[in-house]
Order: structure tokens, then C-alpha cells, then sequence
């Protein structure tokens, strides 16, 4: 749970509130939309300029289905919500973390006064900057999840993190917060740096990544399988321990990502690579046979293909 001092401060009843306590019965939709669509504004809620925003969310009424011109990351503070990500139920409780891209469908069941949520609009230019401190690691499981906020795939348009338990999460989206309440010095650059940090430790997180969709599920389940098993996994052994036939499971890795699984299996090999060699002395060759090319030549082949020069050069940073 937040700080308490923080908790009490969101938990205050809004302007908005207090006209819906005194029997307004729907949203006001001025303050989040405009014309007579159903998709919310960032202009209505973020000043000129600004890439990100917090604003508490909206209790005491149901909040009606509607989409966003950004990326909404809904933290639970205290209590719990029930929401409907294109029509799938998802129970959002204290501590938990739920992203929401521009593509999905939202609504947001009535919630109480002990039920506070915090809603916090950013712009997808502010994740570009912010996803580019992280590192130059580009892994598929990494590139999932930033094709899912960005609605770059057939998923289900969000990402729902159950990390109540998970100390150093609720340190840093805390520390968020009090950011975006406050007006710190370097206000953008910290809210990044922390978004940073923030999203790297999901990305180590993806244990406690839920969905409802059994399919994006498993597409998960072989993405977490390659980032653990890139040296030596195989199709096969995924595939027996999943239970599925070998076959659907290839062509559902490539449904729902745009690239089989050796094409997966690849990009993280080299992903590795890159890694190891700009940030270790090891040599080449026992970079290539840690990341599981045991031909040393195909892997200088494959390596200059993906980034335009050899190991040696791309150590050397010419």
C-alpha cells in the first residue's frame, strides 16, 4: 500500500465526484471527450506540452466504454476494480498494475470510497524515450510487450501485472507517483528515469504478467521458455512441456507475433550476443557457443546479417 500521507491525498473526493454524489448520473463527458465519439482525450487531460499525466480515478459511478488516444497504466492503491478490456472481466486489487493500449476497449465498473486507483495518461513518445534507457536489448519477449502498449499486435490491447508481492515494484511506482503530484525539479526526466526502471523490472516480471486470453497465454508461456532456454531449447521440448501438439503451436507463435519460433529462438540469440559482447571481455567464440552456435562461422554470417557488421566491429562500436 501507498504511504499513507499519499493514500489519503488520492483519496480525497474530487470536484467531479462530489457532483456525481450529488446525484449526477453519468460521467461528465466535457472533461474527457470530445465530439460524439467514445474515445478519450489526452488533450483534455494533459497540459501543452506534457507527456504524461496522473489524475485519480473516477468512483462512485461506472465509467462507460471507451477507448484512449494513449497509453493508460492503471495502478490499484488501496481496495479493488473490476474492469472489462474488451469484454473480458479483469479484477484489478491493490498493488496491482494494468496497461491499457490505444486500441482496447475499456469500462470500468462503479468503485467505492476506500477503492483508490490512480489513472496515469502518457503519450506513446514518452515510453520511446523511456524504453530507450532500459538498454539496447531488443528481445522478442521485450518487443511483446511494447508492441502490446503501443497496439501493435492482435493481442488483447493490454497487460495486467499482479505484483502486489513484489517489494521494488511498489517502491518504484510509488515513487512515480509522489513524482507526478509534486512539482520536483527535472520533473520530466525523473518520471522517465523511473518509468525505466519501472519497466525493467516487469520485464524480469513476466511470472506475474495474466491473461485472459488462453492464447496469448501461450504465446507468453514460449516467450518466457526462449528467454530462459535460448542456448538449447527447442520447439519440440516447449511443445511437450505445454501439452500441445507441435504443429498448432508453431503456427500459433507465428499468428500471433509475425515470426516462427526459430525466427524468435534467433532474435534472442543475438540479442545476447550483442549484449555479451558489448558489455563483457569474453571472446567471440565462446560468445558464440554460450548464446548455442556451436558453428562459428554461421554465427559471424547471421550476426553481420542482423546488424550490419561483424562481432569484432560491433565491439569496437565501427
Amino acid at each position: 500500500m501507498l504511504e499513507q500521507q499519499l493514500l489519503e491525498r488520492l483519496r480525497s473526493v474530487t470536484q467531479e465526484e462530489q457532483a456525481i454524489l450529488q446525484g449526477r448520473t453519468s460521467i461528465d463527458r466535457d472533461l474527457y471527450m470530445g465530439g460524439q465519439g467514445n474515445t478519450v482525450n489526452s488533450a483534455k487531460l494533459l497540459s501543452s506540452g506534457k507527456l504524461i499525466t496522473l489524475r485519480p480515478h473516477t468512483r462512485f459511478i461506472d465509467f462507460p466504454d471507451h477507448r484512449h488516444d494513449y497509453v493508460e497504466m492503471v495502478y490499484m492503491c488501496s481496495g479493488s476494480t473490476t474492469h472489462y478490456v474488451n469484454g473480458k472481466p479483469i479484477s484489478l486489487r491493490q498493488g496491482e498494475l494494468l496497461f491499457l493500449s490505444q486500441t482496447a476497449l475499456h469500462r470500468v465498473k462503479q468503485a467505492q470510497m476506500d477503492d483508490v486507483a490512480v489513472n496515469i495518461i502518457v503519450l506513446p513518445d514518452f515510453f520511446s524515450t523511456t524504453l530507450s534507457l532500459i538498454g539496447e536489448e531488443q528481445t522478442p519477449l521485450r518487443q511483446f510487450l511494447v508492441d502490446c502498449l503501443c497496439g501493435q499486435t492482435e493481442g488483447p490491447g493490454y497487460l495486467h501485472f499482479q505484483v502486489s508481492g513484489v517489494k521494488p515494484l511498489q517502491n518504484l511506482v510509488e515513487n512515480l507517483i509522489w513524482i507526478l503530484l509534486n512539482d520536483t525539479p527535472n520533473k520530466r526526466k525523473a518520471s522517465q528515469m523511473t518509468m525505466a526502471a519501472l519497466f525493467l523490472h516487469l520485464m524480469g516480471s513476466t511470472e506475474n504478467l495474466r491473461t485472459e486470453d488462453q492464447e496469448e497465454a501461450v504465446v507468453l508461456k514460449a516467450l518466457r521458455y526462449v528467454e530462459s532456454n535460448y542456448a538449447h531449447g527447442s520447439l519440440s521440448e516447449l511443445a511437450e512441456q505445454l501439452h500441445y501438439d507441435v504443429s498448432w503451436l508453431s503456427r500459433e507463435i507465428k499468428r500471433k507475433t509475425g515470426r516462427t519460433y526459430t525466427q524468435i529462438l534467433q532474435d534472442k540469440r543475438l540479442a545476447q550476443a550483442a549484449f555479451l559482447l558489448r558489455n563483457t571481455n569474453r571472446n567471440v567464440s565462446d560468445i558464440s557457443l554460450a548464446v548455442g552456435y556451436e558453428n562459428i562461422s554461421y554465427f559471424h554470417r547471421i550476426f553481420a546479417q542482423s546488424f550490419g557488421r561483424s562481432p569484432k566491429h560491433y565491439r569496437d562500436g565501427k
